[in-house]
């Protein structure tokens, strides 16, 4: 990732966005943070920023399934479910599509289900979606898997309601992104610390699949994107920065965290000019000009 032949990455500073007010933070047990932290009272943990088309900037809090709402620093809860909503993208057609660890694949309006199993089966726990042009659905089923347990799976949904999967033995897959010709689909491997490179062949299998990227730290890669330079954004939830690396690979720069270490999803401001980014340990969005 750091490599010799190039220039040492440049640092990018972040700046704060918006803050979760306290009268919106909510300290009440929940399932969700008695497996993920054990003995602590989570008040939120923001994930997947998502602009609408009007401006506004929506966020996800898992534990307490909801959806937020940023419109000129003034904040409001979207919609409020049963659930543990994860990722979250804006289908072509509009709606806004959910990952929920809870309930499946979910679209706003509503929610209501698009898909909560798999020949009867559910899902171990969806975790992050990614959207071609055409409309295209790539999800992962993360689950509690990791190293001792490799069998995350990563799901493509084609628009006319045929599923395939596409791999099987992921240790965490989490954050998806396209690359801008769609030939090519990157997935965090959140307890791998790799993110790996799947090539999508023109039968609709996939093949040759690499590891792009090895990383370090207690958590590991999480939320990804890229740019129509095709140079991949990759937020650590450890190491509290996001890596952006150039097509072949290696690191160019560093955007850091002012906030805080669990730097988990970003998304690109509308005009395409910046970064937001969810830092989940302080309930936190921040902002970075590239």
């Amino acid at each position: 990732m750091f490599s010799p032949l190039h220039a040492p990455p440049r640092r990018i500073a972040t700046r704060l966005y918006a803050t979760l007010p306290p009268e919106l933070r909510r300290h009440t047990r929940t399932a969700w943070a008695d497996a993920n932290r054990p003995g602590h009272i989570v008040d939120c943990f923001l994930e997947s920023p998502c602009f609408t088309p009007d401006g506004a900037l929506l966020v996800v809090d898992i534990p307490h399934g909801r959806i937020l709402r940023i419109d000129n620093g003034v904040w409001s809860e979207h919609a409020t479910w049963e659930g543990e909503p994860n990722g979250l993208k804006r289908h072509p057609d509009g709606r806004l599509l959910i990952a929920d660890y809870r309930l499946g694949l979910l679209a706003l309006p509503g929610p209501s289900p698009l898909l909560a199993r798999r020949n009867a089966e559910s899902f171990k726990g969806l975790n992050d979606l990614a959207i071609s042009a055409d409309g295209t659905i790539y999800f992962t089923d993360q689950g509690q898997t990791g190293l001792h347990d490799p069998t995350g799976r990563v799901y493509r949904l084609s628009p006319n309601g045929k599923l395939d999967l596409l791999l099987a033995n992921g240790p965490s897959p989490n954050g998806l992104a396209l690359t801008p010709d769609e030939k090519v689909l990157f997935v965090a491997m959140t307890r791998d610390n790799a993110v790996w490179r799947l090539p999508l062949l023109p039968d609709g299998s996939t093949s040759k699949v690499g590891r792009f990227a090895q990383f370090w730290g207690t958590s590991g890669p999480d939320g990804l994107a890229t740019d129509w330079a095709g140079n991949l954004y990759v937020c650590h939830a450890s190491l509290g920065c996001v890596f952006v690396l150039a097509p072949q690979g290696h690191c160019t720069a560093i955007i850091e965290s002012c906030a805080g270490p669990t730097v988990t999803n970003l998304a690109f401001t509308p005009d395409g000019k910046s970064v937001v980014i969810t830092d989940s340990s302080t309930g936190a969005v921040l902002i970075a000009d590239l």
